[in-house]
């Protein structure tokens, strides 16, 4: 199917995904905001700073990245096609539940790398920069994302999940795998606006296995050097501590959150800002690590 034909499907389909956005935002703001009101770890109005902003890139998040997305579906396909064979073969050999475990942990791996870069990478921070811009952390600033910031972590999974072979295509069972499958990216969705909550929740041993709001907190948190550039990880901290990027201390809190990289007020000049050749990081730029 071509780009085309896939985008011209996406636009008749838009009115529906619009209404899913709304009942998915204001399913996460029914579930989230009383609990932040009531376990808040800081006292914060619901309707902060930036708020209406934050709402529009909620919808630009779920409606403007899949139309990049595809653009790399014939290189996926192929990808698929002229990856490992040998690895390809493995795979496809083993039970159904471990295919569906190395899928997950492939696509976290994916993510942390990803995430990483656009910290690391001058170029790509200019567009992840605007989600670390708030000072205030809730549930919330988990949509505040440039567009083009998500097509790149989301292109790159697709990519490299299709190279191992790995998800639906070629499996016998690729009903089951595919429902599934939409069940973790469901559950990673939310557990996304879970993590940037605005809550004091600490979960003992637990944080070692799974990302907390408190883990997360240190990644947007800025001040000293042994606590930025933290906790990329976005489902399984322990890939943190595999790289040597893990950061959380017990009983503590970031006491700021932002960054220094300048990031302009108006919603329309973050979107175009990284893209104006003036505004190309040099080299050497330091803005990469906030």
């Amino acid at each position: 199917m071509s780009v085309v034909v896939q985008w011209q499907e996406l636009l008749a389909t838009l009115p529906q995904r619009v209404l899913g956005l709304s009942v998915w935002l204001l399913a996460m703001a029914a579930v989230l905001v009383p609990l932040e009101r009531r376990w808040g770890l800081r006292r914060q109005a619901v309707i902060r700073e930036q708020f209406g902003d934050d709402l529009v890139y909620f919808f630009l998040g779920g409606i403007v990245p899949v139309f990049i997305v595809v653009l790399v579906a014939d290189l996926s396909q192929w990808a698929h096609t002229h990856g490992p064979a040998i690895l390809r073969t493995w795979l496809a050999a083993l039970p159904f539940g471990w295919r569906v475990i190395l899928t997950i942990v492939a696509a976290e791996l994916v993510f942390y790398w990803a995430h990483r870069w656009s910290h690391e990478w001058p170029w790509l921070w200019r567009f992840h920069a605007i989600h670390h811009s708030p000072k205030q952390i809730d549930w919330l600033v988990n949509t505040r994302a440039h567009p083009l910031d998500l097509a790149f972590s989301r292109s790159l999974s697709t990519l490299v999940l299709s190279l191992l072979g790995m998800g639906v295509m070629g499996a016998s069972d690729e009903t089951g795998m595919a429902t599934l499958l939409a069940v973790v990216v469901v559950f990673n969705t939310s557990w996304g606006f879970f993590i940037h909550s605005n809550l004091r929740w600490r979960f003992g041993i637990l944080e070692h296995l799974i990302t907390t709001p408190a883990f997360h907190h240190w990644h947007h948190a800025t001040g000293a050097t042994m606590f930025v550039n933290k906790n990329y990880a976005g489902l399984l901290p322990w890939m943190d501590r595999l790289f040597g990027t893990y950061f959380l201390p017990p009983g503590r809190y970031p006491k700021r959150y932002g960054i220094d990289t300048a990031v302009p007020d108006n919603l329309v000049d973050q979107l175009l800002d990284p893209l104006r050749p003036s505004r190309r990081p040099q080299d050497g730029d330091e803005n990469a690590a906030h």
